[in-house]
């Protein structure tokens, strides 16, 4: 019989755990004996905790690296006045092998509250009514392509939508404003929303494939706005008769996203649809931003501590209900 198992945020002293969890921290140390043990940081969607492996350390340190999802079998004890789990077994844990006693990769990590589903086939309608054949057969290959990545991956690592499925989040808020905006400000929809849709495009090389991703090497080189306007130079190759000046002006779009209300930036806006680009871009993550603030806010009361991203204190408390 399997035993129940147990998130972190449940975790109590002197009690068995067994439970699946991503070792966000790992390193082999040396006690002042001489004897090597394992230092682990496990995380899951609910928080985190301190791990020692005492014994085998060297033999388990080779089941699994930093960045894996784990299984794990110990006993809460306390150090410090202070939850830690002093592990007896622990070993990578993959689907294929665990997912028959409840391992479920997307319970390890914050995720968006939005079913990924629901909002990839949200999108997927959103392009089947894309009027420009070669902008929808564009966006619709590399959707297709990358689907698995996009639908998982989060928007940024450290910034906005960063937990799983965060990307997908973040282009769907931004794709239903779009397409308001396009029509009130009489712009191109279909480019608007191509450059929506492919603008960030360039992640999935940006950043690696891990519960806990981080940047790639072509990341910190090269960044996603390059990575993305090379792949969908390469996509438009494979669809014949491809306007040039069609895939230069979505080019454009997503290679001044960022960044556009900065005057440090070179690449400003040249056409109406890579400015609302820009305002969709910048307005839904700063909104992101500015929720998380709320939502981690741990000061009493009903503003926030002024130590955040805006500089400010900002109003958390309940408005009352117009009537």
């Amino acid at each position: 019989m399997v035993k129940k198992l147990v998130p972190i945020s449940k975790l109590i002293t002197d009690a068995d755990v067994q439970g699946f969890y991503l070792c966000k921290e790992k390193h082999l140390r040396k006690t002042r004996t001489g004897e090597l043990y394992l230092d682990l940081t496990l995380a899951d969607a609910t928080g985190e905790i301190g791990a020692k492996v005492w014994d085998q350390a060297q033999e388990f340190n080779e089941k699994f690296e930093q960045g894996d999802a784990v299984a794990v079998r110990g006993r809460v004890d306390t150090f410090q006045d202070r939850n830690q789990i002093i592990v007896g077994r622990i070993n990578k844990a993959t689907e294929a092998k665990y997912a028959r006693y409840g391992f479920k990769p997307e319970a390890l990590v914050p995720t968006s509250p939005y079913d990924p589903v629901r909002m990839w086939a949200s999108l997927v309608t959103i392009i089947q009514k894309m009027e420009n054949q070669f902008l929808k057969r564009l966006v619709s290959h590399l959707y297709r392509k990358h689907k698995n990545r996009l639908m998982s991956m989060p928007a940024s690592i450290s910034m906005h939508y960063r937990y799983r499925s965060g990307y997908l989040e973040h282009v769907l808020s931004m794709a239903k404003l779009g397409v308001t905006l396009a029509k009130h400000y009489s712009a191109d929809v279909d480019m608007l929303l191509s450059g929506i849709l492919l603008h960030g495009i360039g992640k999935v090389q940006e950043l690696t494939d891990a519960f806990m991703p981080e940047y790639s090497d072509e990341g910190n080189f090269i960044g996603h706005s390059v990575l993305g306007r090379d792949m969908v130079r390469a996509a438009a190759t494979e669809i014949k008769d491809f306007p040039n000046d069609l895939l230069l002006e979505l080019e454009h779009l997503i290679m001044c996203h960022e960044g556009g209300f900065d005057s440090r930036y070179r690449n400003r806006a040249r056409t109406k649809e890579a400015l609302l680009l820009q305002a969709l871009d910048n307005l839904d993550t700063k909104v992101s931003v500015f929720n998380r603030i709320l939502a981690e806010d741990s000061e009493d009361g009903g503003w926030t501590s002024r130590r955040n991203y805006f500089g400010a204190a900002l109003y958390k408390g309940d408005r009352p209900e117009a009537k």
